[in-house]
């Protein structure tokens, strides 16, 4: 038996049943393979089919048996798509690295959106880190790169794993640009999961191409046994910084994922977090093999592995234009501090933050030395905040000093309750006992409970900045703004709608991390629909990462200011992102005091109106602001910040500190941003029909599949037949019941059409447009081609009169290696006793296949030409071989280069090795990476299938 027995497109015969085959994968417990087919003769047709050659008597057939018979159809039109459909079922082969469908989606023709495909299909498998900053478009060049892979035979299993609240944006994506359809898991997808599937049955069996958030599928107790025993095609990793930390059910998902799949494409705009240890485990799970070193390492080093352009990388700059308008400045809106507020600052200032705080001041111990700048930054947020902390800081004191066995996240005040009025009740209880930070926080208590609403500077200056927008009842204008504290989202919530007149339920949303995996999504899609009444977006940093706010948006404020340049970063790229409209606008509420020293006033100047301009500065000379601490996570900038400022040093001061040797930072510019190439690598893939459109057209006519077709030029309307609908079951429910689709189907080639309805969509109360955009991806497309293939029985290959002098067989060579994926690929015409130099496609232009053929439908002797069957497999053979050998020289080159990188990785871990565990995990990954290097090489006996026979017009000569 070969090693690779049936390639991708061959027919066998299963249980008496024809199928096509998908993939033909090796197991890994037996010497047998597991075959995915999809049925093609009359009984199983367009059925899924898996089989196990160990258990089942698969027949291949042979290319010698084939049955020529004479097309008979006007134009000879089922011949010619007959052999479309085989060209576009073939996968490309493993050599070929260069884009095929770069200009099939409705995209704007950007090159630095195809790079990071370039860089995945030079690699010996499909695995990067996408690590473009904040609003280029990482979506759209994931989606680019799933369809390489699509087209390749190497995408029918996909899992998309993201933040919940951007799981219907990222599925919208792909099925409006790509036509890629998703099953999303959300909560309520789970239900329907466990509606429509037998008790016990894998989900991800089930669903083929599968979205879900990666707080969902990381409970190892009711998806890991699942997991184990899958293998994806490519898995999608967004916002992958979060999986740095072994110890986390997040990194241990990403790591068991790293080892099921064949692509694994990663993608963060903040891609490490300045521990070079931790980034390289990040890298391992794409290349175990790519870091020898994990305390030193360079951009050059993971090259293969890594991509990262900013708004400022030049082919990024260039190539914009209004696409991308220019974000205006950061503007810092002072607000003067209301009496009750300069007391309550006097109060920080004599009391919290007096002194020499290093060791925690007069109020605090050391080991709660940090805790006097939370209370800061609450008060800063709003007093409402400051009454929540001041709560929650109470009763922890109150639980430690009762040594009260107590989940001390049950004593936190509640989504529910009013902090203000829970700090009224702690002012008036009778204490547990007294401490000096206990009897500090009673004091600054009373001064909170003394300041109403009105008293709030901020809260005034807000309520002026959005009516200058332009924010009011009847305006469409809208905002978002944003605060660190949920406290404070409440709190604004209940008093903006009377104060702005927006007091139409739903004209003011709130979202924070409260809310579920749906409500979250609903919220930003109602934000982003043109025609919903919402016109204010109070949102926490729930919304700070990989959501999308611009499509109706683009002013901002910041209610509150992170101490955090990252942080600020990433609220602004909610606004300021490719496709934006508008110049993106934003401020920040800068609350002051009327002491002029800033570190003796302790308002925002001292910290938020320094980080806002060196944010700005940042982004226009940098193109990003990640790297200028040298800290690369929010959470550990501000904790450095706040130490600093303990420290005596001035915001200046601490920004300036980089620690030493931060070689990382270096991978926080652009890597891969000055591509070779002016333009990127096209790929030759063959086709005999001049596009798309003309092929389904033409199916359509000649298969008479759609009685009720409406084709006004630039729509086709129709019924979708059942098992069409079947293939849209993985989109979500509400959209083909609001647009009606499983009823009438609406879809068009035309890109400006599609961009239309798009925009239509975002204007109404749904952003799935009415009318789809057809990709070569689309399950349409998919569908015909599917049906074109069945339409020939068992074994045949029609014969064409066309402008030849003599019989030409056009044959298929396919030769595989051990995982299915083809390695050489010919199309081969022969004639007499030679294969013609042409390859089949270039015959077939000159014999002049094509629409305007005239079939005169004389009969023809078929006899001979059948004799001829066997010697033309047998020329195409050798031909093949010698193919092969060409191949393989291109196959075989970066093969050998990894395996010699391999060993010296192999080689200098074992000498830096420890102990005999880390030997033995470094020896284990070798030999796997060699196994799969074994396993990427052409192996076995080749496929050859006769596809048709072109005669001249004078009939068989």
């Amino acid at each position: 038996m070969s090693e690779t027995p049936y390639p991708p497109g061959a027919r066998v015969l299963v249980r008496d049943a024809e199928w096509i085959v998908r993939t033909c994968a090796p197991l890994t417990y037996t010497q047998g393979f597991k075959v995915t087919a999809i049925g093609s003769s009359e009984f199983v047709r367009d059925e899924d089919g898996v089989f196990f050659t160990d258990i089942e008597d698969i027949e291949l057939m042979r290319p010698e048996d084939a049955i020529l018979e004479q097309d008979r159809t006007d134009h000879f039109a089922a011949g010619r798509l007959f052999l479309e459909a085989v060209l576009r079922r073939t996968p490309l082969p493993q050599t070929e690295k260069g884009l095929a469908l770069s200009d099939r989606f409705l995209l704007d023709s950007l090159p630095y959106q195809l790079r990071p495909a370039e860089l995945a299909l030079r690699g010996l498998r499909p695995r990067i880190l996408l690590a473009d900053v904040v609003g280029l478009g990482k979506t759209l060049e994931i989606g680019l790169i799933l369809a390489e892979l699509i087209r390749r035979g190497r995408g029918e299993r996909i899992l998309v794993v993201t933040p919940q609240q951007v799981l219907e944006q990222f599925q919208h994506e792909l099925w409006t640009r790509f036509s890629i359809p998703l099953v999303r898991l959300d909560s309520i997808g789970v239900e329907r999961i466990q509606r429509e599937i037998p008790a016990g049955r894998n989900p991800f069996t089930y669903y083929k191409r599968v979205i879900i958030s990666v707080d969902t599928l990381k409970n190892e107790g009711k998806y890991g046994q699942h997991l184990e025993k899958l293998h994806w095609d490519a898995v999608v990793i967004d916002e992958s910084h979060n999986l740095m930390g072994e110890t986390t059910a997040r990194n241990r998902l990403a790591r068991l994922l790293s080892r099921r799949t064949d692509a694994l494409l990663l993608a963060s705009a903040t891609p490490h977090n300045g521990d070079s240890n931790s980034f390289a485990e990040l890298i391992r799970m794409l290349d175990p093999s790519a870091i020898a070193n994990d305390e030193r390492y360079s951009a050059e080093d993971i090259a293969h592995l890594y991509i990262r352009r900013t708004k400022i990388s030049p082919e990024v700059r260039d190539r914009m234009g209004s696409r991308w308008p220019e974000r205006g400045p950061s503007i810092p809106v002072r607000c003067a501090a209301s009496p009750i507020e300069e007391r309550i600052f006097e109060e920080f200032r004599e009391v919290w933050l007096a002194g020499d705080q290093r060791e925690g001041g007069p109020v605090v111990d050391q080991k709660h030395r940090l805790f006097p700048y939370t209370l800061l930054k609450s008060f800063l947020s709003s007093h409402v905040a400051l009454a929540a902390t001041v709560v929650n800081r109470v009763r922890s004191i109150e639980a430690e000093d009762k040594k009260a066995a107590k989940d001390k996240a049950a004593l936190r005040v509640k989504r529910d309750q009013n902090p203000l009025v829970e700090l009224g009740k702690l002012v008036n209880e009778p204490p547990v006992a007294h401490s000096p930070e206990r009897d500090a926080l009673l004091s600054l208590s009373r001064l909170v409970l003394e300041m109403t609403d009105d008293d709030s500077a901020k809260l005034t200056a807000l309520i002026r900045q959005l009516a200058d927008i332009g924010v009011a009842p009847g305006s469409p204008t809208r905002v978002v703004v944003f605060s660190e504290s949920v406290p404070t989202l409440e709190w604004l919530k209940r008093v903006l709608p009377e104060r702005l007149g927006l007091t139409e339920p739903g004209a003011i949303e709130i979202m924070h991390g409260g809310f579920s995996d749906i409500q979250q999504q609903e919220i930003v899609e109602r934000f982003s629909l043109a025609d919903s009444k919402v016109r204010v977006l109070l949102t926490g940093d729930v919304a700070s990462e990989g959501v999308n706010l611009h499509k109706q948006c683009h002013h901002l404020i910041h209610y509150d200011v992170p101490w955090s340049l990252i942080r600020i970063e990433q609220r602004n790229g909610r606004i300021d992102r490719y496709r934006q409209k508008h110049n993106p606008q934003f401020k920040a509420l800068i609350l002051t005091s009327r002491v002029e020293d800033p570190r003796e006033a302790k308002d925002d100047r001292l910290v938020a109106e320094k980080l806002l301009a060196k944010e700005e500065s940042a982004h226009h000379s940098l193109g990003t602001a990640e790297a200028v601490t040298g800290e690369y996570r929010a959470e550990r900038e501000e904790r450095r910040l706040i130490q600093d400022l303990l420290a005596g040093k001035t915001v200046e001061e601490s920004i300036e500190a980089h620690p030493a040797g931060d070689f990382l930072a270096g991978l926080l510019a652009g890597v891969g941003d000055k591509p070779a190439n002016p333009d990127p690598l096209l790929a030759t893939a063959p086709k005999l029909f001049d596009s798309t459109e003309e092929f389904v057209k033409e199916a359509i006519k000649e298969l008479k599949l759609l009685g009720d077709l409406e084709d006004d030029g630039e729509m086709l309307a129709f019924t979708p037949p059942k098992d069409l609908i079947h293939r849209l079951s993985a989109l979500p429910a509400s959209y083909l019941r609001t647009h009606n689709i499983k009823e009438r189907m609406k879809v068009t080639f035309h890109r400006g059409l599609a961009e239309r309805k798009l925009e239509e969509a975002r204007n109404s109360k749904t952003m799935w447009p009415d009318i789809a955009y057809l990709s070569d991806l689309h399950p349409l497309v998919d569908w015909l081609t599917d049906k074109v293939l069945v339409q020939l029985g068992r074994q045949k290959a029609p014969v064409m009169m066309a402008d030849v002098t003599e019989p030409t067989f056009l044959i298929q060579g396919i030769y595989s290696n051990k995982l299915g994926q083809p390695t050489v690929v010919e199309w081969m015409a022969v004639t007499g006793s030679a294969v013609q130099d042409a390859d089949m496609v270039e015959v077939l232009r000159r014999a002049g296949v094509g629409p305007r053929m005239i079939n005169p439908d004389r009969p023809v002797d078929l006899a001979p030409l059948q004799e001829l069957v066997k010697p033309a497999v047998d020329i195409a053979r050798v031909h093949l071989e010698k193919r092969r050998t060409h191949y393989d020289a291109e196959v075989v080159r970066p093969l050998e280069l990894y395996r010699e990188r391999l060993t010296d990785w192999e080689q200098f871990t074992l000498d830096g090795a420890r102990t005999k565990a880390q030997a033995d995990r470094a020896r284990r990954t070798a030999d796997e990476q060699r196994r799969l290097l074994d396993s990427m090489q052409t192996t076995g006996e080749p496929l050859l299938r006769i596809l048709a026979v072109l005669i001249s017009q004078g009939g068989h000569q």
